[in-house]
């Protein structure tokens, strides 16, 4: 389970707005609870720096990356997960999503931005041992 504040939820859903009708990316920041939920404290927009089809793809830098887990680790958070949005497409993983997660145990949150809109935002768990099993599992989200 992903547990995120009502105000990161938004966040997140107007960064997918903000940028239609290219892809928007983020980093998802927080603590794994006792239960095993993942607890977002704080979220981190980043640049999708795609040139190659940012309508349907994103990328983050890797610097950035590196940034914003040092950045985190400074105020006792850890990444948690990642966000992007899908133009015009529905809130579901993509073959080229699973391709390019690498971080097991993590959430995968997705915004279908109809039409300029952030409509449904689902969340996938990066579930398996190593990339050779790995898979996305269906990830309830609690936002309150």
């Amino acid at each position: 389970m992903l547990k995120i504040t009502p105000k990161g939820y938004e966040a997140l859903r107007r960064h997918g707005e903000e940028t239609y009708p290219h892809e928007c990316c983020g980093v998802l920041l927080g603590r794994m609870d006792d239960d095993g939920a993942r607890i977002v404290t704080s979220t981190a927009r980043c640049g999708n720096t795609r040139t190659d089809s940012p309508q349907n793809r994103y990328n983050i830098d890797p610097r950035e990356l590196v940034r914003i887990q040092r950045e985190g680790r400074e105020r006792g958070e850890d990444i948690v997960g990642f966000y992007h949005s899908h133009p015009d497409h529905p809130a579901r993983w993509s073959q080229t999503d699973l391709a390019e997660a690498h971080w097991i145990g993590c959430s995968y949150v997705i915004t279908s931005v109809e039409k300029g809109k952030a409509a449904i935002t689902s969340s996938f768990e990066l579930a398996g041992s190593d990339e050779a099993d790995k898979r996305f599992d269906n990830e309830k989200i609690e936002s309150a």
